[in-house]
């Protein structure tokens, strides 16, 4: 009965924000949807007339709302019945996590009030996955950063929960059931046809692109002092980084700057940092031991000579020798970096949620100081393509958890559209609502808190809104897929109409009047970039035999990586590139790349299937 009452809930309620998600271009349905599964299960349900209504009355929106209050209010008795009556700690497993410990804040705050749960952030540093699955506990939520070899493992020693067993999706997770049927399929057929979770990011429109993730955010004050010169290359970039350095040597608190801050904790085959100013200039995509460009279809191994990888490592490492690198870089971790940027001692970041996102206070704009997109114009930098399919950050619950259907209902509810804007923004009403014209708007506190997170929260949750901060590091929902709530808008703030009808600052009007444009996004549209389209591709399982290998290999490039980086002359810089080229060598690194060869056939074949 439990299942019957949420089909009809979703039969009444979802049929229009359905509708809605899939209009102007989007995905149409599968033959198999949710919808059309369940609709049979729904022939003895007690509410039937109510959900016949709902179907067949469509310009009816009397009875129509009549049918979702009734059902919403059966959805909520269910919900009722697993929400524990004492406070619950759920473990949460999470390769993605930056924090550890307890979700504190507002939305810890969100999550005893709504689920009477308490999050425990469990990361991934090294030892910890292999700790866990030797334990055969992975915890209750369970978030991977990619679809690769440890979910694989997971999924073949079952330390992973079927969420098709006692209809565990169809109880409580309907919205995910309803709303990602691709992203469901992908999962599905990926982990041998178990359910077990579905990934990140998931989009509405197959045709749409994704908001710019590499920006290359330039202190745009200092930038307008310079005389805005030119920059066509990275040698142009350290030449103007050096050049802001002279003329503003210390940040807010007098300390030191630098041109550039890096942090470590998101290494994983290769330097995160170096892979990803490849894929911010040359527009290739991470691959294994390398990068491939989506426009070629081409694999470029990371220690190919001149290659991507080692023109990126050498970028740093002249920025070391011109002493415009934060020396801590390679010992700091996430917060730190975070902190320089939001001090001033850093003046780019090629990620938009580290730059522009850290500096771009209210206190900063008052200064008439900002952050923004400045690119060398010969930067092609990789923009993705929004994906039904969903990325691969998988979300899922542990096997042995004592919990799962609450652990499903809180997944579900991550992916409604208030639990993604809540998620992103904090709590509805507080920080964001929906005005009277349908479209999102933020509060007064809500803004001041998305430029600056150390605003203190308010109506009665506690800390600032960085102390809340979304802890799981995830999303259910890509920023730029459409939310069925918002008439029109997506949830991304940056392309809401009342949040860029005006600029928000002298510096922002300076930055739109010199670019024309109105957005980061619309200026990075500019550029030539490399369009990754969104696909079914799953990295393969690699051979245990090839996994030690891997694991060797690894370990060489990014320890000689930040060795590299650190090189105190260009002489000392080749000799490190030699000896890592040959120590990788000596490990099995002509293995790693075989097998990252295929797999890029195997990519591209994808591709061609999407285009």
């Amino acid at each position: 009965m439990k299942a019957k009452k949420i089909v009809a809930l979703l039969l009444a309620s979802a049929m229009t924000i359905s509708l809605m998600a899939c209009g102007g271009g989007g995905t149409p349905a599968p033959a198999d949807t949710a919808a059309e599964d369940d609709a049979d299960d729904v022939d003895d349900a007690e509410d039937e007339e109510d959900v016949a209504d709902a179907e067949t009355a469509e310009g009816e929106q009397d009875a129509s709302d009549e049918a979702e209050d009734l059902d919403a209010e059966d959805y909520e008795e269910l919900l009722a019945e697993i929400i524990p009556e004492e406070t619950v700690t759920l473990d949460v497993f999470d390769q993605l996590a930056n924090y550890s410990g307890e979700q504190i804040g507002w939305f810890g705050q969100i999550m005893l009030e709504k689920f009477n749960v308490k999050l425990n952030i469990i990361p991934d540093p090294d030892g910890v996955y292999e700790t866990r699955m030797e334990s055969g506990n992975l915890g209750d939520l369970v978030i991977w950063g990619n679809d690769g070899d440890e979910y694989m493992q997971a999924v073949e020693k079952g330390m992973l929960y079927d969420w098709n067993e006692d209809d565990l999706l169809t109880e409580y997770g309907p919205y995910i059931k309803e709303h990602m049927p691709y992203a469901i399929e992908k999962n599905t057929n990926l982990s041998g046809g178990v359910t077990y979770g579905f990934g990140f990011d998931v989009a509405v429109d197959p045709k749409a692109r994704q908001d710019a993730m590499y920006t290359w955010d330039l202190r745009w004050d200092l930038y307008k002092e310079l005389g805005y010169p030119e920059i066509k290359t990275l040698d142009d970039m350290v030449e103007v980084l050096e050049d802001m350095k002279e003329i503003c040597p210390t940040d807010d608190n007098g300390k030191t700057t630098y041109g550039v801050s890096l942090f470590n904790d998101w290494d994983g085959d290769m330097v995160m940092y170096v892979k990803s100013l490849a894929q911010a200039y040359y527009g290739y995509d991470e691959f294994g031991f390398g990068l491939y460009d989506p426009s070629t279809q081409t694999y470029h191994p990371c220690l190919e000579e001149n290659g991507p990888y080692i023109e990126a490592l050498k970028f740093y490492n002249t920025l070391y020798q011109r002493g415009l690198l934060d020396p801590d870089s390679q010992t700091q971790k996430y917060d730190g970096m975070v902190e320089d940027y939001q001090n001033g001692a850093a003046f780019l970041n090629i990620f938009n949620f580290l730059g522009s996102a850290m500096y771009n206070s209210d206190a900063h704009a008052a200064e008439g100081k900002a952050m923004y997109p400045c690119p060398p114009t010969e930067a092609k930098p990789i923009i993705y393509g929004q994906n039904v399919y969903g990325g691969n950050r998988i979300w899922s619950i542990g096997a042995k958890s004592e919990y799962p259907e609450l652990c499903m209902a809180i997944l579900d509810w991550l992916a409604t559209p208030e639990g993604r804007m809540v998620a992103e923004y904090g709590p509805k009403d507080v920080c964001w609502y929906y005005g009277d014209d349908g479209k999102t708007y933020f509060t007064e506190l809500g803004r001041a808190a998305k430029l600056d997170p150390k605003t203190e929260m308010a109506e009665g949750y506690s800390g600032t809104f960085e102390d809340g901060n979304f802890k799981m590091n995830n999303s259910t929902w890509a920023i730029d897929a459409a939310n069925p709530d918002s008439n029109g808008e997506t949830y991304n703030y940056r392309k809401w109409a009342s949040f860029t009808a005006e600029p928000n600052s002298e510096i922002e009007a300076d930055w739109r009047e010199v670019t024309g444009c109105a957005t980061p996004d619309e200026r990075m549209g500019q550029t030539d970039y490399i369009l990754a389209p969104g696909t079914t591709y799953s990295g393969g399982v690699r051979s245990d035999e090839l996994q030690v290998v891997w694991n060797q290999v690894a370990t060489c490039i990014k320890d000689n990586s930040w060795k590299a980086i650190y090189a105190s002359t260009d002489a000392e810089f080749g000799q490190i590139v030699a000896d890592m080229i040959s120590q990788a060598n000596e490990y099995g690194y002509d293995q790693c790349v075989e097998f990252q060869e295929n797999e890029a056939k195997l990519r591209a074949a994808a591709e061609d299937a999407v285009k």
